[in-house]
């Protein structure tokens, strides 16, 4: 398993995440794709949509903006009640979430990690003075409060006439204000869902993790709205949906895949579970599934004095629909493929990503960069490949260097036009994952590709 530093070090060093605004000392909790990051990310993306969205006639796709009407998130209570539970230092008021301060703590020192879900903030500065916890700078702590982590800022030039506003903290709320929208502008029928992908923003407490947890991040999330009845069946359908999306497409080792059921279920939800994975700190949620009944609908037709049901065509029978909430972490399903894919085997590092997710499918060398005759024919084969295929081009340094780059970066299938290539059109093919090779002829290049995806 590879180390936290090592998925760091890989992920900048080859161009998938860069920290952010580096040259002036970064900026906490934030991060940029670079070149290869923002291929992965599409392919993710990409193939989410296609699973989700193109393959089924019930879901269709929304953009919703990132702000919205401030009226959205105090009716769905993330004004007055999403928050975490804070800590400062007494000393230099750094912050820490006191949860986080107690989990971390006690895998220190080898004790049972408490609920702190159902731990209320009395409680929390209870197990942390009875314990004689102290920030990482060595100081004690002040008492814990709740830090709400929405992010605000300002509509208006004039700062005292100007309307407070939001960042979006997750992209549910766009699809419950558009229900109406969708239902009268489709011939969708209830059970239908509404998928979506986008930016969201959390001022969240956090250290260390890498992408796992960003003050900017990007959701994936699937709203289906249905009548309510057998929410257990159609519950059980979505959790295999989403074993089925990360076992068999994302192709993850089952075995660091587990379902966590939430300790504490939020007043209005029938059903929660998280899917997590093993990152190298250990399991962590990348995945969740929430049935919220007819909550949010009911919530924002009570706010907004609109209706916001749906009357069957058949049945005649006019409703408020109820929730099933999938919501896949983008960031994290990015972090989780590098950790996944990553192998240290026979004197190299490999990215063993499936073919449909790696940044680059193929890559074409000239055996040397200085003979006309090779570049000239190798630059065709990357026309050709480049057709269907992302390629990758490079002609720097000796052949075994550049296989190794390829092995590090994912790319599973290189060709090599060398002198032979000249005298009867056939190419070397190499595999990332077995290191095998083989000579194939130009004009079977895209079959033979394509057979290998």
């Amino acid at each position: 398993m590879a180390t936290l530093e090592t998925l760091v070090s890989l992920a900048k060093r080859r161009g998938f995440v860069y920290p952010s605004s580096e040259i002036y000392g970064g900026l906490a909790n934030v991060y940029d794709y670079g070149p290869l990051g923002v291929e992965l990310l599409r392919n993710i993306r990409d193939l989410w949509w296609k699973e989700y969205v193109t393959k089924r006639h019930n879901i269709v796709g929304l953009e919703s903006a990132i702000f919205m009407h401030p009226n959205v998130w105090k009716a769905s209570g993330h004004v007055a009640g999403f928050s975490d539970p804070m800590i400062d230092d007494a000393e230099n008021h750094k912050r820490y979430r006191a949860d986080h301060v107690i989990a971390d703590w006690c895998k220190e020192n080898n004790k049972e990690v408490p609920d702190t879900d159902n731990m209320i903030l009395e409680m929390l500065d209870e197990f942390i003075t009875s314990n004689h916890i102290i920030s990482t700078d060595g100081n004690a702590f002040n008492h814990a409060r709740n830090f709400n982590l929405m992010f605000k800022t300002k509509l208006g030039s004039v700062e005292n006439d100007a309307e407070e506003l939001y960042l979006r903290a997750e992209t549910a709320q766009g699809m419950y204000v558009d229900f109406k929208n969708i239902l009268d502008s489709t011939r969708l029928q209830v059970p239908f869902g509404v998928a979506q992908q986008g930016r969201v923003f959390r001022n969240e407490i956090t250290k260390g993790k890498f992408i796992f947890r960003m003050l900017e991040f990007q959701q994936m999330e699937i709203q289906y709205f249905f009548n309510g009845k057998e929410w257990e069946k159609m519950f059980e359908q979505w959790r295999q949906e989403q074993e089925n999306w990360y076992q068999n497409i994302l192709k993850i080792n089952k075995s660091k895949l587990k379902w966590k059921p939430h300790a504490k279920l939020i007043f209005y939800a029938k059903a929660a579970e998280d899917l997590t994975y093993q990152f190298p700190w250990g399991a962590d949620e990348v995945t969740g599934l929430h049935y919220r009944t007819d909550y949010d609908l009911s919530t924002h037709a009570k706010h907004s004095a609109k209706k916001l049901e749906y009357r069957d065509p058949f049945t005649g029978e006019v409703y408020v629909p109820h929730v099933l909430e999938t919501t896949w972490g983008l960031d994290r399903n990015f972090f989780m493929l590098l950790d996944n894919a990553y192998f240290e085997e026979e004197g190299r590092v490999v990215l063993k990503l499936p073919f449909n997710l790696a940044p680059y499918k193929v890559a074409v060398f000239p055996l040397v960069s200085n003979k006309e005759e090779l570049v000239k024919k190798a630059n065709g084969v990357y026309e050709q490949i480049g057709k269907n295929y992302m390629t990758y081009w490079d002609d720097r340094g000796n052949i075994g260097k550049r296989y190794r780059y390829q092995d590090e970066v994912g790319t599973p299938l290189c060709v090599t036009i060398d002198y032979q290539t000249l005298t009867d059109d056939t190419v070397t093919v190499r595999s990332r994952d077995t290191m095998a090779q083989e000579r194939v002829a130009i004009t079977n290049l895209t079959s033979y590709i394509m057979a290998h995806e």
